[in-house]
């Protein structure tokens, strides 16, 4: 339920290079009776100088404001619209956040917003990547690049594009540059393989973010071109 500052690290690089070639009265006073006075009274012809005096029991502070909801830091909103993204070179398309932040690095594109951060290329490959594979090859780089890295675990799974393979894991994002806060992020980075071709998407976030149901349709749209 998340294409923080966010770590920015050759994260793309290590997954596409390093491997293939790597969402929460007033009170009013009381009045005294009068009782009814046998002789006229005069009004004074002079304004009063005196102030007027809130009602007794009256309410001196303002009423409490209602909440404003909140998502968690990191968090993709349930409402978030998504756009198709397919690279200059075709191949493969995915969809994306609309409205976040674009950038690219050769054959790797990000996109990102506050501390949420999609990564997505594609590189020639001789074989589809296996568990074992990953295993032995792709996370030990991991280790190395990643600031405190933790590993989760490596799986292979199915999205609509066919088999995948997928690896968790967690590790420190780059210091902010103004605040040089640093965030501990979760990552889920899927590997797609076809006909020689490598497709590795990076998707991460903030730990105790809520993005399953965004990382799922960003995972699930992944579709050969």
């Amino acid at each position: 339920m998340k294409i923080r500052q966010l770590i920015v690290v050759p994260l793309a690089v290590v997954t596409l290079t390093g491997f293939a070639s790597a969402c929460s009265s007033s009170g009013s006073s009381g009045s005294a009776a009068s009782t009814p006075s046998t002789a006229p009274t005069s009004q004074a012809s002079t304004p009063s100088t005196s102030t007027t005096q809130p009602p007794t029991g009256s309410a001196t502070t303002p009423p409490n404001p209602v909440a404003t909801e909140s998502n968690p830091p990191g968090d993709i909103p349930d409402n978030q619209a998504y756009v198709a993204f397919q690279p200059p070179g075709g191949g493969y398309s995915v969809k994306v956040p609309e409205g976040w932040a674009r950038s690219t690095a050769g054959a790797v594109t990000s996109f990102g917003d506050k501390l949420n951060r999609i990564q997505v290329g594609a590189t020639a490959a001789t074989a589809a990547p296996t568990t074992q594979s990953v295993s032995s090859q792709l996370v030990p780089a991991l280790q190395r690049q990643v600031p405190k890295f933790a590993m989760g675990k490596v799986s292979e799974i199915s999205r609509p594009a066919g088999k995948v393979v997928l690896v968790t894991y967690q590790g420190d994002s780059s210091p902010d540059p103004v605040t040089g806060k640093v965030v501990r992020d979760a990552f889920e980075q899927y590997l797609f393989f076809q006909n020689g071709k490598l497709v590795t998407l990076t998707l991460s976030g903030p730990t105790n973010a809520d993005n399953v149901d965004p990382w799922k349709i960003v995972s699930e749209s992944v579709r050969w071109a």
